[in-house]
């Protein structure tokens, strides 16, 4: 059976119509597959279209009420929450002396993460001049 008898086959006999009907099908499979492709690219720009309709309108309503939400002071002595310049000094200066820790903490991070890039460069060089 490993080979096949060519003559053998030639003559089974063909149905009748077989031809058209293998036809017709394989052109029905191409319609709805076709169909199911327009489909399916009709209801992506819907999609789209309404998702971005409505991620519109909650941003303008969230503009909206962030805007309603907030209120101006009658007048700017309200925005002066220290009336002593003494106390308002040192609570300047201990929110500017936290902020310097915080910086500097994060600095002392920023140059270990160099130091360990740098490192790894020169290993990467260091390997890249023995391949050449």
């Amino acid at each position: 059976m490993d080979e096949l008898d060519y003559k053998a086959l030639e003559q089974i006999p063909i149905p009748e119509g077989l031809e058209e009907r293998l036809s017709a099908k394989i052109d029905q499979w191409e319609r709805e597959e076709k169909h199911q492709m327009a489909q399916h690219r009709r209801l992506w720009p819907n999609v789209l279209r309404y998702t971005a309709v409505a991620a519109c309108v909650a941003l303008v309503f969230g503009i909206g009420y962030y805007h309603l939400q907030q209120e101006e002071p009658a007048n700017l002595a309200e925005l002066d929450t220290y009336q002593d310049p003494v106390l308002a000094q040192q609570e300047a200066e201990r929110a500017l002396n936290l902020l310097a820790a915080n910086l500097n903490k994060g600095m002392g991070h920023l140059e270990k993460a160099q130091a360990l890039s740098d490192k790894a460069e020169n290993i990467l060089n260091n390997q890249l001049k023995v391949l050449k």
